[in-house]
């Protein structure tokens, strides 16, 4: 049982567009230090919950608190990072070194125009280091590799020091290798640093071994606490709706 308040608690959340039901009647809590995963089909709702937990949607009905507020109350976005679906693909042409990315998750904490200070400094070597781009700092994020970006990406998301790393689908345009790299460090970071991570991701064959919970969101939603169990092809055939085949072809040492 946990006994600490929880970072995100959604009651009875509802979402309604253009007459069809996207979310119905969604309710969970998460608390700090957990690592979470979020599959089920595309179109099933999986993203637009994200947003409506960033407040970047609002819900048809339903509440969201984060740290006991009211979203409406909320002030500390600084406190949650995120990294938005597709984030590895960035314009080859765009005007930016590893270093002005990762920089950029620190505009929460200073006022617009205002110098960096040294805890700034500090936050962005720490994120560059943790995510192993350091060496990448004078690089143009364009020419980079996808798996480069996309550790850039999660670097200016940790630049802000937050306590919980929201990722939705950040594997796109990654290859394999990079992902058991991609995989090992949310590991890293959710064991040695205690950020809580919550992720959506079609790589449910790698998954399991990891995670303490899983949420399946098909309109409705399921939570599983022993992820292992709900990643039986019977299960994920209800889930998707298609016989489904689980292939396995992540290798982790543990």
């Amino acid at each position: 049982m946990n006994f600490k308040a929880a970072i995100f608690d959604v009651k009875n959340l509802n979402f309604v567009s253009k007459g069809h039901k996207i979310l119905t009647n969604i309710s969970f809590e998460i608390f700090q230090a957990e690592y979470i995963a979020i599959i089920g089909p595309n179109g099933g709702g999986k993203t637009t919950l994200i947003r409506m937990l960033l407040g970047l949607s609002k819900p048809t009905s339903g509440e969201i608190k984060l740290y006991g507020k009211k979203m409406s109350h909320f002030k500390r976005w600084d406190k949650i990072g995120y990294v938005p679906q597709r984030a590895s693909l960035v314009d080859a042409a765009f005007p930016a070194t590893v270093e002005d990315i990762v920089n950029m998750g620190r505009t929460s904490k200073r006022k617009l125009f205002s110098k960096k200070t040294k805890e700034d400094i500090e936050a962005v070597e720490s994120a560059m280091a943790k995510m192993d781009v350091t060496h990448l700092r004078d690089r143009m994020v364009g020419e980079l590799s996808g798996g480069q970006r996309q550790r850039a990406m999660i670097a200016r998301a940790l630049a802000s020091r937050p306590e919980i790393l929201i990722l939705d689908e950040p594997n796109t345009g990654v290859d394999t290798i990079s992902q058991n790299r991609f995989y090992e460090l949310l590991r890293k970071l959710n064991k040695e640093e205690k950020i809580t991570i919550v992720f959506i991701t079609h790589d449910v064959g790698v998954i399991a071994d990891d995670i303490a919970r899983l949420f399946t969101i098909n309109e409705k939603i399921q939570i599983c606490n022993n992820p292992s169990e709900a990643l039986s092809c019977e299960e994920m055939s209800k889930l998707y709706g298609i016989e489904a085949h689980l292939v396995c072809n992540h290798k982790h040492g543990h």
